[in-house]
Order: C-alpha cells, then structure tokens, then sequence
C-alpha cells in the first residue's frame, strides 16, 4: 500500500483540486495497475491524501512498483509532498 499526503499550492478550488487528483489517479491505474483513492481531507482546497494498492506474490516487486509510483508522482505534478508511507503485508 502507499499512502501521500500532498499539497496541492496552485490549487484554488475544490473543482480545480478535484481535477488534478483525477490526473494523478487515472495515470497511477494505467501506468502502475494500481488501485486508487483519495481517502481523506475530501473538503480541503489544497491538501489531498491518496491511498494506492496493489497485490503481488512477490514483496520485493510490489514495494518496487511503490517506489517507483511515488518518484512518478512526485516528478510528474506541481505540488508538494508532505507524507508518505509504503506498507507491505504478508498473507
């Protein structure tokens, strides 16, 4: 799983926040086939939290496709990260 927290500073309303959430979310499910979210500060203007996931039979290889996840996002958006987390589970 990953989770970030970023913020968002060109941001000026919820529709143009909304908007760049969707870009991130759409290009993390086509270029990583990760599942995503926004789970949390819905209501703020500047601040989202993303949630991603993804299953994998092979730790190594899911906290990779995490890794590189995260550098696409944080190379590829205006914004600023804040927090982020990769958690791995076994079963």
């Amino acid at each position: 799983m990953l989770q970030l927290i970023v913020e968002l500073p060109e941001s000026t309303s919820l529709k143009d926040k909304r908007r760049v959430v969707l870009a991130i979310k759409d290009r993390l499910r086509s270029k990583f086939r990760l599942s995503c979210a926004e789970v949390d500060l819905l209501d703020s203007l500047r601040f989202a939290h993303l949630g991603a996931a993804l299953v994998s039979n092979s730790r190594e290889h899911g906290e990779e496709v995490m890794r590189k996840a995260l550098d696409f996002v944080e190379s590829s958006y205006d914004l600023r990260l804040h927090d982020s987390q990769i958690h791995t589970e076994l079963f």
